[in-house]
């Protein structure tokens, strides 16, 4: 990608690096592998890093819990057949166990054949309250409203509804967006959001099973042990230390 930058006489480096002086969006390009070839600073610190070749040739499932990691990959595989994603309102997770909304963008990267050789994307904070930063996502309300509400007893009729959409197509729209159901996706967000409530709280796991929508601590541990690969018990004494 590089290269073919360079062959028009550019300095591909000198002109992918106006992308660190963004200073709230992430920026990154990945080759076919799904290898990170170029990360803006942004990038690193939300993920708590402070040098590029922390990243640099490692993939999504080097740096994120494995639920993030393998969406990230069904994107990328999307993308790669030409697919673009535009400003799609979504919940990662951050290195200090705490959650951010965001507004994702991600284009397929050519070579001077027109070949697919990669992926690039762009992630800035989503501000619920700004408009027409999300125009061009017929799941912005929904996703509003799940920002806002997460914790609360899921509806899906409720979110179609915040959508504009019959509950056919909402459902529909939300699986090609997300790559899972609506209430899968619901699960894996009160996940994120106890993270930090595990680390920095002595709250008993009941408790934050209550607190973040969850039926009992055994619905909890069960649903974050499939998010996160480990029990929030575990998390949480790893974390602590």
């Amino acid at each position: 990608m590089l290269a073919d930058l360079e062959s028009h006489g550019f300095n591909a480096l000198g002109i992918i690096e106006l992308f660190d002086r963004f200073e709230t969006a992430g920026f990154w390009i990945k080759d076919r592998k799904g290898r990170f070839v170029w990360v803006n600073t942004m990038f690193l610190l939300h993920f708590g890093l402070h040098h590029r070749t922390d990243v640099l040739g490692r993939t999504d499932f080097e740096l994120c819990e494995p639920s993030l990691a393998a969406q990230y990959q069904l994107d990328d595989e999307m993308v790669l057949k030409g697919k673009r994603i535009i400003s799609r309102i979504e919940m990662v997770g951050r290195f200090d166990h705490s959650m951010r909304w965001v507004i994702t963008t991600k284009i397929p990267v050519y070579s001077r054949r027109g070949q697919i050789v990669g992926t690039a994307g762009v992630s800035q904070p989503y501000e619920k309250d700004e408009p027409g930063m999300v125009s061009g996502s017929p799941l912005a309300e929904a996703m509003k409203f799940l920002a806002e509400n997460f914790n609360e007893p899921f509806d899906r009729r409720k979110l179609a509804k915040q959508s504009g959409m019959s509950l056919r197509d909402f459902h529909r729209k939300f699986r090609e967006a997300y790559h899972v159901t609506p209430h899968d996706y619901v699960r894996q967000l009160r996940v994120r959001a106890s993270c930090n409530a595990l680390v920095f709280s002595d709250k008993t796991l009941a408790r934050i099973a209550s607190e973040y929508g969850f039926s009992d601590q055994s619905h909890f541990t069960r649903e974050f042990h499939r998010a996160i690969g480990e029990p929030p018990g575990v998390y949480r004494a790893r974390h602590q230390r």
